[in-house]
């Protein structure tokens, strides 16, 4: 089996959440529990808990936050689709290492309640990301 990541975090309001999941960010909308969500966020595992007393949010910049990386074509859509919706940006569209193999695009986004998305596309991910032996030992073990 391959690993499957998961993350849990609260939400204020589990519908509201589910349309922002669902509709904005093109999830699927997986097991539903009195109190909980699940939904397929690229590969991850995300559940969605009613808890309102529990969410806090982030203090503008801050670093706690989850995210992707998509392929360009589909980061634009995801972008587009976003500002369409009218999402709260947290950090705009910005571009680092332009013209160079570790080129990226990222922007990060907050939920309705205040969970902070980054959303990220490279124009080479092997170049960028680096892939160390120690996290990663059968790679290493296979020449990538």
């Amino acid at each position: 089996m391959q690993p499957i990541l998961h993350l849990s975090i609260p939400v204020r309001d589990l519908e509201e959440a589910r349309a922002f999941y669902v509709d904005v960010l093109g999830c699927e909308a997986a097991r539903a529990r009195l109190g909980y969500q699940d939904f397929w966020f690229y590969g991850l595992q995300l559940t969605l808990h009613d808890r309102p007393g529990e969410v806090t949010t982030p203090p503008e910049g801050g670093v706690r936050h989850f995210g992707v990386t998509l392929g360009r074509e589909d980061f634009d859509a995801l972008l587009a689709r976003a500002t369409a919706h009218g999402v709260h940006w947290v950090a705009p569209v910005t571009t680092d290492d332009e013209g160079a193999s570790t080129e990226q695009t990222k922007a990060k986004l907050a939920d309705p309640s205040g969970n902070v998305i980054e959303i990220k596309t490279y124009v080479d991910v092997a170049s960028a990301l680096e892939f160390s032996p120690h996290s990663y030992p059968h790679a290493a073990e296979h020449g990538n």
